[in-house]
């Protein structure tokens, strides 16, 4: 395969920023409605090695937001599902597959080992998210997060900004919260939505140490989170 797939992004950023595309490394954690649109941006960018992490398997309820949920994909992993979609755009990446729920020390071995330039946080479980952001952080590893992308309809609502001036995201808060107890108050990007969500949307609320409570999704607004996620990632790599 020819490098002419990616001349249009060439015509934007110029040869030096598609070489410092393709030699960058990306790691993204979580496939689902967010991350799995995130995947394909940067795949799409000319990111020339990526890291896919995820445990899940397509379900029937991912198909109304999430990039590798087709009714030919249910019950595949997302990893698999990604994986050939990312290669068949572009052979040539340099790819790394984990299949695997991220948490406790898999967490910081899988980062030691990898090496990325920046993560993508797209975990929607609170514990494991802020185990990853906590550890980002404080080994000085490139990081941008997306919060609570369910429940909300206006895309002119979200917002990249840092941590510390997010409101109207439960998922937020409690992500601040914990930050606050291990250290953290700042010092990171985060995808987030100022929309307020109707506790009608809500299906069912968990305690905060569990996975988020179940809320309503519409199908652009994750996508759009994955591609403030991508554009994060993208312009500070090409700074």
């Amino acid at each position: 395969m020819n490098e002419h797939w990616f001349s249009r992004t060439q015509l934007l950023i110029g040869d030096a920023g598609c070489e410092k595309l393709k030699n960058s490394h990306v790691l993204i954690a979580g496939l689902g409605g967010v991350g799995s649109w995130a995947a394909e941006f940067i795949c799409r960018a000319g990111v020339g090695k990526m890291t896919i992490i995820d445990h899940d398997v397509v379900n029937e309820t991912n198909l109304n937001r999430q990039l590798v949920a087709l009714t030919s994909t249910i019950k595949k992993p997302k990893t698999e599902v990604m994986r050939a979609r990312i290669l068949d755009i572009n052979p040539n990446i340099e790819l790394n597959i984990f299949n695997a729920y991220l948490k406790d020390e898999l967490t910081p071995n899988i980062i030691k080992q990898v090496k990325p330039d920046y993560i993508i946080d797209a975990i929607d479980t609170l514990s494991p998210k802020v185990f990853l952001i906590h550890f980002a952080v404080t080994h000085n590893f490139k990081i941008v997060s997306s919060l609570g992308a369910g429940g909300r309809l206006a895309p002119e609502k979200i917002t990249v900004t840092d941590i510390s001036q997010t409101k109207n995201c439960r998922l937020a808060f409690y992500i601040r919260k914990r930050l606050r107890k291990l250290g953290i108050s700042s010092g990171f990007k985060v995808v987030f939505s100022t929309e307020l969500v109707n506790d009608d949307v809500i299906l069912n609320t968990e305690n905060e140490s569990n996975k988020k409570s179940t809320v309503g999704t519409i199908s652009y607004i994750p996508a759009i989170f994955g591609g403030f996620c991508a554009s994060v990632v993208i312009n500070d790599l090409l700074k």
